[in-house]
């Protein structure tokens, strides 16, 4: 049985004080496995990322929103107005309020928009919780098929049943594990050469819903994360490329032209999953394709370890 591997080193004053461990696959433009290290082709819960393939679940049976709103439903979003009004309208065009969310109540991801609401003596709120793009199309896909919103969360609710179908067919693989998210929503396992495949798919569709899915992100991609978000940084850099991070240290990323890469950090920490995406690219070639803006592409990157205020040190990939 494969296992992670050291994927990152902490590096302070020049000595490596500590490491990241992980696991990183790279499919190459015909969509086979380029590279990999670590584990790769066993199951893990790929937490957020799973969002745009849910997604597409949901279009399939239905869905019908504008892009901006079907970003959303593939968002972990950072709760600024411009996310917390579109979750508003996906609800009002089902002719639901917020009270029909089973999201947990949560303050916005971002902290400029956390700080401002606490100042203005704004409290946690369903829909400002991250996920809430994403519940309320689930809430929305279940008015259109005529299904209960009061159970959409449970494991054998026909929107759940539809949407396991759709990600063990993206993924190729069938779901060996079904635990519950953070927002509460069903969790499906796949390996992340699974979860490279299905980014893959809708990277490359030219039509159909998972073209729209994949139209959509590019669009919007601050909707899919939020403005000051690396993921955007990324996906600005990256003509054409789509992707999703989640919790645990969680990453998925593919290209038009075919490749696509997905990755996780063994210790789920945040901090270091843009350091091994980037690494990943540049491993790949990605810094070599037209139109890359290089330069911002590496800044997301990198991640330097301060002592009295100062650079003295970096998060750097080892593999």
């Amino acid at each position: 049985m494969s296992a992670p591997v050291v994927a990152a080193e902490i590096v302070r004053s020049g000595v490596v004080e500590g490491h990241h461990y992980g696991s990183v696959v790279a499919l190459d433009t015909s969509g086979e496995v380029e590279w990999s290290v670590g584990m790769v082709d066993q199951p893990v819960f790929p937490r957020s990322c799973n969002k745009p393939i849910q997604a597409l679940g949901m279009v399939r049976a239905g869905l019908d929103l504008p892009p901006d709103l079907l970003a959303l439903a593939c968002a972990s979003h950072s709760g600024e107005p411009f996310h917390v009004d579109g979750v508003r309208r996906i609800l009002a065009g089902a002719g639901l309020g917020e009270s029909a969310l089973q999201t947990p109540p949560d303050y916005p991801l971002d902290d400029a928009t956390k700080e401002a609401l606490i100042r203005s003596g704004g409290e946690k709120a369903p829909v400002l919780m991250n996920c809430s793009g994403k519940h309320a199309s689930m809430l929305a896909t279940c008015v259109v098929n005529g299904w209960d919103t009061a159970t959409y969360l449970a494991v054998d609710h026909p929107l759940q049943v539809v949407i396991a179908e759709t990600f063990a067919e993206l993924t190729g693989e069938a779901v060996a594990h079904v635990a519950v998210d953070g927002c509460g929503a069903p969790l499906l396992s796949t390996s992340l050469i699974g979860l490279a495949r299905a980014f893959r798919t809708l990277a490359v569709a030219t039509s159909g819903p998972e073209a729209a899915i994949a139209r959509a992100m590019r669009e919007f991609p601050q909707n899919v994360s939020g403005s000051t978000r690396d993921e955007l940084a990324l996906f600005t850099a990256i003509p054409g490329a789509i992707g999703k991070a989640g919790a645990e240290s969680c990453y998925a990323v593919a290209l038009p032209n075919g490749q696509a890469f997905a990755l996780k950090c063994d210790d789920g920490a945040p901090r270091v999953r843009p350091v091994l995406m980037a690494e990943a690219l540049r491993r790949s070639g990605v810094d070599k394709l037209d139109g890359v803006d290089v330069a911002a592409m590496n800044r997301t990157g990198e991640l330097p370890l301060l002592g009295g205020g100062k650079p003295v040190g970096e998060i750097r990939a080892s593999f």
